[in-house]
């Protein structure tokens, strides 16, 4: 496997931390998808991981949905960058250096996806949606409305309390790819939240 499309499966992974959404409430790992789902070449997201990190104990698991392996650990060319700094400080839920860590990565990398869907996941965890959607809409533009992106902005809704939003997301990206476990963990965490009135957190 190439540098160019590990980097690009552990960008994916970001974004997964907060697309596969599907995370329990003690998780501290975004809700992203790999970025073998984010690819445009690529149009199946089946083997994405559900973490920013290749840790087993970051994979979100929804209530109801099944269990994803991640992918095999990746190694950082630059364990000390801002992106691979980010992805660490979000594992361990430290939001506002992840943020940090992003923005820094963004600005040194504008066209970035693991950057921008690190950068939008910390921004949901700050409660700063209006950068995220920001972040989130840079990604659409470079990347298109992809599965994985679809599904990290879904999460983004339900962390909101909209979950009419949520929804039409969620159901645009299981269309896209309806056999994506992420997305369906997602779905099915957000019908919980809907019927027992429970904000995801």
């Amino acid at each position: 496997m190439s540098v160019g499309v590990k980097r690009s499966v552990v960008v994916a992974v970001m974004s997964l931390l907060g697309l596969a959404g599907c995370e329990t409430t003690s998780l501290k790992a975004p809700e992203f998808l790999s970025w073998k789902a984010l690819s445009p070449s690529n149009d199946h997201a089946t083997d994405a991981t559900g973490s920013v990190g290749p840790h087993a104990e970051d994979v979100p698991v929804g209530d109801k949905g099944p269990a994803v392996e991640p992918d095999p650990p990746l190694t950082p060319s630059k364990p000390n960058d801002d992106l691979s700094l980010g992805r660490e400080h979000f594992r361990e839920g430290n939001y506002g250096l992840a943020e940090r860590n992003f923005r820094r990565a963004v600005e040194s990398a504008p066209r970035d996806s693991d950057s921008w869907l690190g950068l939008a996941a910390a921004y949901d965890r700050l409660k700063r949606f209006d950068l995220a959607d920001r972040a989130y809409n840079q990604l659409y533009r470079m990347n298109g409305r992809t599965p994985a992106i679809l599904n990290n902005q879904g999460y983004s809704y339900m962390l909101r309390g909209d979950y009419a939003h949520a929804r039409r997301i969620l159901a645009e990206a299981q269309a896209k790819d309806p056999n994506n476990p992420y997305i369906a963990n997602n779905l099915a965490l957000l019908e919980e939240s809907v019927r027992t009135h429970r904000a995801v957190r």
